[in-house]
Parts: structure tokens; sequence; C-alpha cells
């Protein structure tokens, strides 16, 4: 199934004509003409991608923006203004209310496709490096500070969060304990070495089957790996 984007014009021939388009790139998409439709949608469906007009017959294009990135469950969905407004002015008040980009009427539908792919990467990129996984058994969230193993939350101190994050940024990479120091406290560290050997101690006490992934390098340091 292709991802689903989300149109909302107040021109049915602007619909017609994007949604032909993105179809043809493979993608599903919902044709609105009001930002009420739109809204309704949205709370039993969450679009991979919003493409927003500015000139609604219903509301400012730049309020419905606002009012979706103060939204919890639908400010991450990523959102394109397209609209007849060029001015600069317009666009940097667009990208600063939370607009992903911003098109210009009138446009290229191929470039608008392109543009739509780009952030729709970009999301995916940011999506990846919020959120580690490993092997299934093993999910750090970056945003929101979690540890899952096996599928429960593992309460960890800051230190130990810090500590796992890093080995998994580069997984199969062997971090030296004074790396890790540098990577906790930087080179204001007054700290022994062996201070990581009980942070690591401490973790792997709590994340049970998981605790295998972290091996001990002897005399270099340790490693996070499949």
């Amino acid at each position: 199934m292709g991802r689903l984007i989300a149109v909302v014009d107040d021109e049915p021939d602007i619909v017609e004509l994007i949604s032909l388009h993105l179809r043809k790139a493979g993608f599903r998409v919902e044709g609105f003409f009001d930002s009420c439709g739109l809204l309704k949608f949205l709370e039993k469906h969450l679009p991979d991608l919003i493409l927003l007009d500015l000139m609604l017959p219903d509301a400012d294009g730049l309020d419905i923006c606002t009012y979706l990135r103060r939204k919890r469950e639908w400010a991450s969905i990523p959102v394109i203004m397209v609209t007849a407004k060029g001015d600069e002015t317009d666009r940097v008040l667009g990208l600063e209310l939370g607009a992903d980009d911003y098109v210009t009427k009138p446009f290229s539908p191929r470039e608008l496709v392109a543009r739509v792919k780009a952030v729709l990467r970009r999301q995916a990129s940011c999506e990846e490096i919020r959120k580690i996984e490993v092997e299934g058994v093993l999910a750090i969230d970056l945003e929101k500070h979690e540890v899952l193993a096996g599928g429960e939350k593992i309460d960890v101190t800051s230190t130990e969060f810090k500590i796992l994050s890093l080995l998994a940024s580069k997984k199969g990479r062997v971090f030296t304990r004074d790396q890790i120091l540098d990577h906790l406290w930087g080179h204001e560290k007054a700290v022994l070495d062996r201070t990581v050997d009980v942070h690591i101690r401490n973790l792997r006490d709590k994340l049970g089957q998981a605790a295998k992934l972290i091996k001990n390098v002897r005399g270099v340091g340790y490693k996070l790996e499949e």
C-alpha cells in the first residue's frame, strides 16, 4: 500500500490535478475542499503528509497548521503549504508555524511530487534518529527518553540512558571508558573510568534478556552488538 497523502484545496481542479500525479507516483490520496473535511478525516485516519492550501473557504491555512502542531496526535504529520501567496513574509511565517515546505502556485506537478518525496524521506530519517531498535528486544526512544526491553518499559537513570544511547548509536563499535566519560561529562569530568563499569552493571541488571547485547571488550571498553 502506498503512503497516504491528504490534499486540501478549495479548487476541485487543483485537488484533481495533484491527486492524479500523486497516484501515478504510487501514493494513496484523500482530497478535501475545506478544513472541516480534513479535521473530520483526521479524527479516524492519520495521513503520512498533508498538502495544505492557505486560502480555504472556512479557515486560514496558517491557523490550521498551528492547530495541527498543538495537537499531540497530529503534531508529527508533515505539512507542505500550497498557495498563491508567494511573498517572502508569507513563506517565512508558514515555515515558522511548523510547515515542512512551502510551494507557490502556479507549480509544476512533478516538482510538487518530488517535494512530497523529499519531505517524507526527511521524516523517515528523523524517526530513525529518534528511536533506535536492536534485535527486536530493545528499543530506545530518544525523544521520550524511554527504554523498552522485551516490550516492557525500564526505569533507567539519566546517566544509564546516555550510555545506552551512545552504545546503540553505532552498533558494533567499541567505545572506550574514556570516550563514554567524555560523552557523559565532557572534559570537565572528575571521575574514575571504573564509574562506567558500575553504570553498565546496573544497566545490565535492569535490561533482563536484553543485557546480553552489551558486550565487554576486555581492556578496551564496551559495545552494543546485535
